[in-house]
């Protein structure tokens, strides 16, 4: 290891078999935390080539089990993460609602971003823990499941992922490629979309970089026999209205339901939810099947079916309502919005419910460029109204309208890029 090391910290490439070793060597605790820890700084620091991603990947794939593909026409989908998104909420249901299975490994919460495992667990009684059996079972049946990926699923990453967060080596591109690309191959299905957040609320804020992460995720999904699809959205400003894990499920509620859809939240859904039928094998036109099962009520129906699988109160959506403690933040000055802090809404959101439930968080009235008048609202804190100060500053206002930001930037398969012009 004290080799491996010192010729990762020169800027050395690491070969397969090594990475192999390294990992199945941490896992059986022949290799120290310490000694790993090191290596991970190293590979920050100097980043890994093609090659070791993919070995890396393989070896962590390769530290447990791997489920067979549930259904034929199955697909997974993925956020690298970001703040008022709510999108695997809806589009999880609404494409299995079209026919398509979705069997979606998910996440936790990391820093500001929402976690959609978080976001489930506001639903009493909802079980994100499913066994490989289970899981698979349940989309076979329900036609689709979000849950962990669990101890026998890549177990790998989870060790690692641990020691990232303690070592501050989260954003680093190949090690960020080989834990989604890992669990991913873990679960077993066959088509992946992959969505690769852009802008100051995401993983990486720069759009070279995040143009770079969704060609690792592409190429590293294709050299598992996976056909992946990529592309990036902005994450400048909350993606959604609502920022808060109970908040977040009545939005997808209200959105599912036809009652409530925030127009940037309806387009990244829309276009998510098209690729997924698409590479899902979907034969038909998925624009339409889509507002067909909204329209009918379909969606919203295969939610609750999922939700109770995974073993939901019946009584969940009684039960869940936002915070009782409601506290506008008004603008104290005409003119445009001209920027939306993410980063900060995030965290004040997940410190919210944390000390005041799932219902608490906060809802966002305003997009960057609306005009504004004294008094208007900005958003709306539930729970403790203390943090109003905080999201008052998280919102600039200036005299001149900014300029218009795309909501899908690139988009990319097989390798191919090309950038879009789809806008606000």
């Amino acid at each position: 290891m004290r080799r491996a090391i010192a010729r990762k910290r020169d800027g050395e490439s690491l070969e397969p078999a090594l990475w192999s070793e390294i990992v199945a060597g941490h896992g059986a605790g022949h290799v120290a935390d310490a000694e790993v820890a090191a290596l991970l700084m190293a590979c920050f620091v100097r980043g890994l080539d093609g090659a070791e991603t993919e070995a890396l990947t393989r070896a962590m794939v390769e530290s447990g089990e791997t489920n067979a593909p549930p259904a034929p026409n199955c697909v997974d989908k993925h956020s690298t993460g970001g703040v008022g998104d709510a999108v695997s909420l809806i589009v999880v249901p609404l494409v299995a609602a079209c026919g398509v299975r979705v069997a979606k490994l998910s996440g936790g919460a990391l820093g500001h971003t929402g976690g959609t495992l978080d976001k489930l667990r506001a639903v009493e009684g909802v079980d994100v823990h499913l066994a490989p059996e289970r899981f698979a079972a349940q989309v076979r049946d329900v036609g689709c499941a979000i849950a962990a990926p669990g101890p026998r699923l890549a177990p790998a990453d989870a060790r690692l992922y641990a020691l990232r967060d303690r070592t501050a080596t989260v954003a680093s591109l190949g090690l960020v490629a080989a834990s989604i690309v890992s669990k991913k191959i873990a679960g077993g299905a066959p088509a992946i979309v992959f969505d690769v957040k852009v802008g100051g609320g995401a993983l990486f804020a720069d759009l070279a970089q995040a143009r770079a992460l969704a060609e690792s995720l592409v190429r590293l999904s294709a050299a598992f026999g996976r056909h992946a699809y990529a592309f990036g959205s902005d994450m400048e400003e909350p993606l959604g209205g609502a920022v808060g894990t109970g908040l977040e499920i009545l939005e997808a509620c209200a959105y599912l339901r036809g009652e409530r859809r925030d127009s940037r939240l309806a387009g990244v859904c829309e276009r998510i939810a098209a690729e997924m039928l698409r590479v899902g094998g979907f034969a038909g036109d998925a624009r339409r099947a889509l507002e067909t099962a909204l329209a009918g009520g379909e969606a919203f129906a295969r939610f609750e079916r999922m939700l109770a699988a995974q073993g939901a109160r019946a009584d969940w959506a009684a039960r869940l309502a936002p915070h009782r403690t409601a506290t506008s933040v008004a603008a104290a000055r005409s003119g445009y919005v001209c920027g939306i802090d993410a980063v900060a809404l995030g965290e004040i959101a997940r410190e919210l419910c944390e000390r005041d439930g799932s219902g608490a968080g906060l809802r966002v009235a305003v997009r960057t460029g609306d005009a504004v008048a004294p008094g208007r609202t900005l958003a709306t804190v539930f729970g403790d109204r203390a943090c109003a100060p905080r999201v008052a500053a998280a919102f600039s206002i200036g005299d001149e309208p900014p300029p218009e930001r795309p909501l899908i930037y690139f988009e990319m398969e097989a390798g191919e890029l090309r950038s879009t012009l789809e806008t606000r």
